[in-house]
């Protein structure tokens, strides 16, 4: 019996109105757009309004995904969400989610590996599809960052972004189109150098906790920079040599979007040239889950994918946590 392949058969998105420019924040905290571009490559970021919460985001970007290709939400199986900031402990995100867009069948779980969230989302979704029980899983990667940094920390500050951006899997209609191969990995090694300390059962919300910031990120980055240029550009390299795949077949790579420096630093150690590399840290910032669906989202919409592309994508994360995935994109393009 043939393996039922799981195929991206739509994407969406969502992005907060509101945006805030370097320039912006060389009003808030000591900082320059000079200072931000060199070392991080963004230019601006979406942040969203107060009280709207992540399953605001992340219901929009399902309902984009499931109207461009005419899927009705009752269709659906499974939502995944991919976040790190849900709305609160419980319910789930994905449960919020379900009631917004009346996705009535729908089953569905929030998954938690830091900004290899999505990744890891969209490896089980395809899990699901290949085991012949489901036809329609929803995956979403969406996060509120802005809420966990303070303008005390400037290394942290300017980094990040909100957004989110939702995939439909569906068993591929063409057996050699889809995701073939998949690689996820965790080290706890990582603990202590990018984290949100407090809020949790260990260090549960006080005056303390408040008093110390340890419910804003905290990021060694020096030692996230080391690691997530290595793990992302192997696994990417793994992916391609057990698929017996050359930089020239690869037609787009597909990183995680934390800092350009990373990005190009990742291309450099797998010899790849940059302009196979999908960029959009400069207009996004760091969405931790929602930069793999925003950057397939404007790949499409850039026609920098038609069907039969071959594509990597490498995500890494606190934890630590990374993956690859190695796939043939099924859509037509737009």
């Amino acid at each position: 019996m043939s393996l039922t392949r799981a195929a991206i058969t739509s994407v969406g998105r969502f992005l907060p109105k509101r945006i805030l420019t370097n320039k912006d924040l060389e009003g808030i905290i000591d900082t320059s757009d000079e200072w931000i571009v060199q070392r991080t490559g963004i230019r601006s970021r979406h942040c969203l309004e107060p009280g709207l919460g992540n399953s605001y985001m992340a219901s929009r970007a399902a309902k984009d995904c499931l109207k461009r290709v005419g899927v009705l939400p009752s269709e659906i199986d499974t939502i995944i969400v991919g976040t790190i900031s849900p709305d609160m402990f419980f319910p789930s995100t994905a449960c919020l989610v379900q009631k917004m867009i009346r996705a009535n069948n729908a089953w569905g779980f929030d998954l938690s590996a830091g900004c290899s969230g999505f990744l890891f989302a969209l490896t089980t979704g395809t899990m699901f599809i290949e085991s012949g029980r489901y036809k329609k899983v929803l995956v979403i990667g969406s996060d509120v960052n802005t809420i966990y940094l303070t303008p005390e920390d400037r290394s942290t500050y300017v980094l990040f972004g909100d957004g989110a951006g939702a995939v439909l899997l569906e068993p591929s209609v063409d057996p050699d189109l889809g995701i073939i191969d998949f690689e996820k990995r965790i080290d706890g090694v990582g603990e202590p150098y990018l984290q949100v300390k407090g809020g949790g059962s260990r260090r549960p919300a006080t005056l303390e906790t408040v008093k110390n910031n340890e419910h804003f990120v905290y990021q060694d980055g020096k030692t996230v920079f080391k690691y997530a240029v290595k793990n992302m550009a192997d696994v990417a390299v793994a992916m391609m040599e057990r698929n017996n795949l050359q930089n020239s077949d690869l037609d787009l790579f597909v990183p995680h979007q934390a800092n350009l420096r990373i990005i190009e630093a990742c291309a450099k150690r797998m010899d790849l040239d940059i302009s196979k590399v999908i960029i959009n840290i400069d207009k996004y910032a760091n969405t931790t889950c929602g930069t793999i669906p925003l950057c397939l989202y404007d790949a499409v919409d850039q026609g920098r994918l038609k069907k039969g592309d071959r594509v990597i994508i490498a995500s890494f994360g606190a934890g630590f946590s990374w993956g690859g995935v190695y796939l043939r994109w099924a859509m037509n393009s737009t």
